[in-house]
């Protein structure tokens, strides 16, 4: 803590915003000045934040009270002393710091995100490998809209006009929007943020960010400040950035690519190469488990209703777990690479997933594959969207009646936060039918 301290001190730090993550991915916490964080060296919140839905619901009582004290006793918050960043966009100098949830005896909280990653990077340190991913974040600028009954709509650009059509990789079409990017650019530097490539994605008005590949939570941490980033930036500039997975009718959805090796922890060398450069059995057992288990883990990637429209044959989006070299109709692809940096890019996480259930997950089916000696199906050639073999559940509610029955899941992240994530999302999708769309309105209202 002495360090931290010496930190905030040498950045005249006089707030401090302490997060956590919730299931759903939104930063939950306290804002203390930083004399009290000092003191307190960290925060109590309820429990019950870790069960909160997206509209700020609960479970039902008797599910709640099956995974939570029944007096709602706080959780005992710990700031992790290389999870502090200034927030750039703050009218005083104030930082956030990132805590880990433990109870009242010092154990983890099981049913926090961030030590759900970190169960599974122990995982693999006890094999002695150590997992490298590299996220690819897509997002949509919009106008501002206050009536969520509205389409979104493309926002208006440096030109004075809004965008029209498909401007895949279109530099100028990205430009359009500089003054928003040279701030979040900015903010992201000022943070530490490591990422590297803007992009102009297929969508109108869709952008996406590469970020360097490192070191999983420390990248799961910088997505999750990331969102808040790239959102501070569009409100500046009076337009809207989204991470929904598809918010636009008849636009692509937005991804959070993940790719993803394995290094030799002694060494430091890829153990999914071979000496002479193919592909080690370690390698095609890794696909094999993502192959396997993905269907079965698809909620923590695809977390919401909206989550599922993503998945559509011949929209840039994957249906299937089915692997191929340079593929990208796969959900699974090996992009072409030295064998050293010999990866799998995972194309099935959306941009709306809590990025430390993502990482998790992915890396968790692999890690099985790895263990179980899963081998994988032959790699595909040419289109895959025809495949039918390796496809997903289609809805979120198929998706969360596979995953509450896999044995895999319960074993690795046990069976609290196995219960407590599909309630949390049961509910949303409860709250979710509840609701009567535009659609229902027009071709129902006055047509049945």
């Amino acid at each position: 803590m002495k360090d931290l301290e010496s930190w905030l001190k040498e950045r005249q730090i006089t707030e401090v915003e302490c997060l956590v993550s919730d299931i759903t991915g939104i930063a939950r916490g306290k804002i203390a000045p930083v004399s009290k964080f000092v003191a307190e060296k960290g925060m109590r919140l309820p429990e019950s934040v870790l069960l909160q839905t997206v509209t700020g619901d609960y479970v039902e009582d008797d599910i709640y009270y099956s995974l939570l004290d029944p007096a709602d006793i706080d959780m005992i918050c710990k700031p992790d002393l290389s999870a502090a960043y200034p927030v750039p966009w703050a009218l005083e100098p104030t930082a956030q710091v990132i805590h880990d949830c433990f109870d009242k005896q010092g154990n983890p909280i099981e049913l926090s995100c961030r030590n759900q990653l970190k169960k599974v990077l122990a995982l693999y340190e006890a094999r002695g490998w150590k997992p490298v991913v590299a996220p690819e974040m897509e997002f949509y600028l919009t106008k501002r809209c206050e009536d969520p009954d509205l389409p979104l709509q493309p926002p208006i650009g440096r030109s004075g006009r809004q965008e029209t059509g498909r401007q895949s990789f279109s530099i100028d079409a990205a430009n359009e929007f500089d003054p928003l990017f040279e701030d979040m650019y900015d903010w992201c530097e000022a943070q530490g943020l490591d990422i590297d490539t803007l992009i102009h994605e297929e969508g109108t008005a869709q952008m996406e960010i590469n970020f360097r590949h490192g070191d999983p939570l420390v990248l799961a941490d910088q997505v999750f400040l990331f969102k808040r980033t790239m959102r501070e930036a569009a409100l500046k500039h009076d337009v809207a950035a989204t991470f929904m997975a598809k918010p636009v009718t008849n636009e692509p959805g937005s991804a959070m690519h993940i790719h993803q090796s394995v290094l030799d922890a002694a060494t430091g060398q890829s153990v999914f190469s071979n000496d002479d450069g193919t592909m080690s059995e370690l390698f095609l057992h890794h696909i094999g488990g993502l192959q396997r288990y993905i269907p079965e883990s698809l909620p923590l990637m695809a977390p919401n209703v909206n989550s599922f429209r993503r998945f559509l044959p011949d929209t840039s989006a994957p249906v299937n777990v089915e692997w191929g070299e340079e593929n990208r109709t796969c959900g699974l692809r090996v992009p072409d690479s030295t064998p050293h940096n010999r990866r799998v890019e995972n194309r099935l996480p959306g941009a709306d997933a809590n990025a430390y259930l993502a990482i998790a997950a992915s890396l968790l089916c692999g890690y099985i594959g790895m263990i179980r000696g899963i081998n994988p199906t032959a790699p595909v050639q040419g289109r895959a969207f025809e495949r039918r073999n390796m496809r997903l559940p289609f809805t979120l509610e198929h998706a969360l009646e596979r995953m509450e029955h896999c044995a895999e899941l319960e074993e690795f992240l046990g069976g609290k936060f196995l219960r407590g994530y599909v309630a949390v999302k049961r509910v949303e999708n409860e709250n979710f039918k509840q609701v009567i769309s535009s659609w229902e309105r027009e071709f129902l209202l006055l047509s049945v």
